[in-house]
C-alpha cells in the first residue's frame, strides 16, 4: 500500500494511516496551511490543548489482509498451540475485523450517489456475512479456547449489525433499491437470531441499551488485548519549564527591585504617593511576569518535541517502538525548501497568507520482541477539525439569478480551504512528499483530494491496498 496515506474520517475529522516494520526509523511530518481569514493562530488555538483535545491515534500489530491463517494456520497443529497464542492470533484476527468494517462503513456513510450507495452497501454486506461465515467455521471445540472464541464471536455479530442498521438508518430512500434494503435488514435479523441462539447475552442485557453497549465495550477492550499496544506518553521538557518560569520570575523581580529603590529616592519616607506607586510597580509585575515568561518558553521550545511516547506489548511488556511528538506553529522562513516548491506550483487563486500548524512525529521501532509471527504495526492518527469550525463563519451571501423575469436566490455556504504538506523521512533516505486539500465549512468536511506535486519532488508512492 502507499506508505503513508490521509483520507476523510468522519464529519469534521481527517485522519493518516501508516506501517512500519521491525527496525523502521521514520520521520513524519504535516503542515496544516490555515487561511489567515480562518482566525486560527497561536493567539488563538492552543496547541497542547488542541493535541490532547482533538488528535487522537492507535498503534497496534498489523498483518495485512483479513486471513484466516492469524487463527488457524500460524502453528502445525492444534495441539502445539498454547491457549495464549490462540486468544492473541484470535484477538488480531477480530480486532482487524473490526477496524476494517468501521472504516469501510464510514467510507461508505459519505457516499451520496444513491446507486453507488447501495451497490456498496450490499458488496459491504456480502463481505461482512462470507467473513462471518468463515471465521465460524474454525470454532474450537475445547472449552478451555471456546471461551475467547465466544467472546470474539458476540463481539464481531453485534458490531456488524450495528455498523449496517446505522448506515440503512442514514441510507437514501429509494424503493429501486428494496431488494437490497432487505437483504441487509435480513442478515441482521439472521445475526441478531444467531447471538440468541447461542446464549451469548442474558434477556436483562438484551433489553437493557445501556448495559448491551457498555458489556460489548468491555468485550471491544478484551479483544483489544495484545493487540493494541500499550502507550506511555510523557511530557518533555517539565524541569526546562520550571527554570524558565524562574528566570523570567528573577528578571522580573530585579526590574522591580530597581524601580522600588528609584521610588523610594523620589518620595522621602512613606507617603501615600509611595504607596500608590508600589502597588502600580506590583501590578505591572503581576502583568507582565506571565508574558515575559511565556515569550521565553516559546523561544527556548521552539523546534524541541512536546512529548515522548513509549509503546510496549501488552502481553509481554516488552518495548516496541519509542516516539517522539512534535507540535507548534512555525513561520514560512522554517519550512523545508522542497514545500516552498511545491506551495509556489499552486494556482496564484490558492496563494493567499496562512498560518503554518506543524506536527510531527519520529519513530524508531524495535528490531525484536514482536509478537511472534508479525514483523509489523499499523498507526492510525485521527485529527478532529471541530476546533477549527468554531472560528468560521456561516454562510449569509446569497446568489440571484432571474428567469422569465422572476428573481430568485440561493444561499451560498462559505467554504475554507486548507493546505495539507505531507513530508515523509525514512533513515537517511532523502524525504517525499504529499499535497493534500482539505475543503471545510463550518459544520463538515466537503472533500479530501490529493494533489500532484512538481517535478523534481519525490512524492509518497506505492502500491494501494485496502486498510485492515
Amino acid at each position: 500500500m502507499s506508505k503513508v496515506y490521509v483520507k476523510q474520517e468522519e464529519s469534521l475529522s481527517i485522519k493518516f494511516v501508516h506501517q512500519m516494520k521491525e527496525g523502521d526509523h521514520r520521520r513524519l511530518d504535516l503542515y496544516f496551511f490555515l487561511p489567515k481569514e480562518m482566525g486560527i493562530n497561536p493567539q488563538s488555538l492552543d496547541e497542547e490543548e488542541y493535541y490532547h483535545a482533538a488528535i487522537a491515534g492507535r498503534r497496534s500489530y498489523y498483518s495485512s489482509g483479513l486471513h484466516l491463517p492469524l487463527v488457524q494456520g500460524r502453528f502445525i497443529s492444534q495441539n502445539k498451540r498454547t491457549v495464549e497464542e490462540f486468544r492473541l492470533y484470535l484477538n488480531l484476527f477480530a480486532y482487524q475485523f473490526a477496524v476494517a468494517i468501521e472504516t469501510d462503513s464510514k467510507e461508505l456513510a459519505q457516499i451520496e450517489d444513491i446507486e453507488q450507495f447501495y451497490l456498496a452497501l450490499k458488496d459491504l454486506s456480502d463481505i461482512v456475512a462470507q467473513l462471518l461465515k468463515k471465521f465460524r467455521r474454525n470454532e474450537p471445540s475445547d472449552p478451555k479456547w471456546k471461551h475467547y472464541f465466544e467472546n470474539s464471536d458476540n463481539y464481531l455479530s453485534w458490531f456488524c449489525e450495528q455498523r449496517l442498521l446505522k448506515l440503512l438508518s442514514h441510507a437514501p430512500r429509494s424503493s429501486d433499491y428494496s431488494e437490497i434494503t432487505e437483504e441487509v435488514v435480513n442478515l441482521c435479523r439472521s445475526e441478531n437470531s444467531y447471538r440468541e441462539s447461542k446464549n451469548y447475552n442474558s434477556s436483562q442485557t438484551k433489553d437493557d441499551p445501556n448495559r448491551i453497549s457498555n458489556k460489548m465495550l468491555l468485550l471491544r477492550r478484551l479483544i483489544q488485548q495484545g493487540v493494541v499496544l500499550k502507550e506511555e506518553l510523557k511530557t518533555l521538557g517539565v524541569g526546562l519549564k520550571k527554570l524558565t518560569t524562574g528566570i523570567a520570575t528573577g528578571f522580573v523581580m530585579l526590574v522591580v527591585s530597581a524601580l522600588i529603590i528609584k521610588a523610594q529616592g523620589v518620595f522621602s519616607g512613606l507617603t501615600l504617593s509611595l504607596v500608590l506607586t508600589l502597588a502600580v510597580i506590583y501590578g505591572f509585575r503581576e502583568i507582565f511576569k506571565e508574558d515575559i515568561r511565556n515569550a521565553l518558553w516559546r523561544v527556548i521550545q521552539k523546534g524541541r518535541p512536546r512529548w515522548s511516547r513509549i509503546l510496549r506489548d501488552t502481553t509481554s511488556q516488552a518495548v516496541i517502538g519509542r516516539q517522539l511528538v512534535w507540535i507548534d506553529f512555525i513561520k514560512a522562513k522554517e519550512l523545508p525548501t522542497e514545500i516552498d516548491e511545491i506551495l509556489n506550483r499552486r494556482h496564484s487563486q490558492n496563494k493567499v497568507d496562512a498560518d503554518i500548524l506543524h506536527y510531527g512525529i519520529n519513530s524508531r521501532i524495535s528490531q525484536k520482541d514482536f509478537l511472534a509471527g508479525y514483523s509489523t504495526i499499523q498507526e492510525q492518527v485521527n485529527f478532529s477539525l471541530a476546533p477549527f469550525a468554531r472560528y468560521l463563519e456561516r454562510g449569509k451571501a446569497k446568489i440571484y439569478k432571474e428567469s422569465d423575469g422572476k428573481i430568485s436566490s440561493d444561499s451560498v455556504e462559505r467554504r475554507y480551504q486548507i493546505n495539507l504538506v505531507l513530508s515523509l523521512r525514512e533513515g537517511r533516505n532523502p524525504p517525499q512528499f504529499a499535497r493534500y486539500k482539505v475543503t471545510m465549512n463550518r459544520s463538515t468536511i466537503i472533500e479530501v483530494t490529493e494533489s500532484k506535486l512538481p517535478d523534481g519532488v519525490q512524492a509518497i508512492g506505492g502500491e494501494q491496498e485496502d486498510e485492515a
